[in-house]
């Protein structure tokens, strides 16, 4: 014996699951995009600080900002270590 549910409240339950999965998605995409851009502006920068003072002379392209944004630090380490071998432009 099924019990009887109320299509309106299926619905709402539908559309409160659905906005749940919504809400969960975006933040996750948000807390992404944010380690993203936090690892890039740190790594810009420490990269900055380095050519100014060490005088690397790393270039500013997309390979190094892409390096950076995805790896941080490390892949700042990275650059600079291919740079020192002569492994880099």
């Amino acid at each position: 014996m099924a019990l009887p549910i109320d299509p309106s409240l299926l619905s709402w339950l539908i559309i409160i699951v659905g906005l749940a999965i919504v809400i969960f998605i975006i933040w996750k995409l948000g807390k992404l995009i944010f380690g993203l851009i936090s690892n890039t502006i740190l790594g810009l920068l420490t990269l900055f600080l380095l050519n100014t003072f060490l005088g690397l002379g790393v270039p500013y392209d997309i390979p190094v900002v892409v390096v950076t944004a995805l790896f941080g630090m490390v892949g700042i380490a990275v650059i600079v270590v291919l740079k020192l071998l002569g492994v880099t432009a």
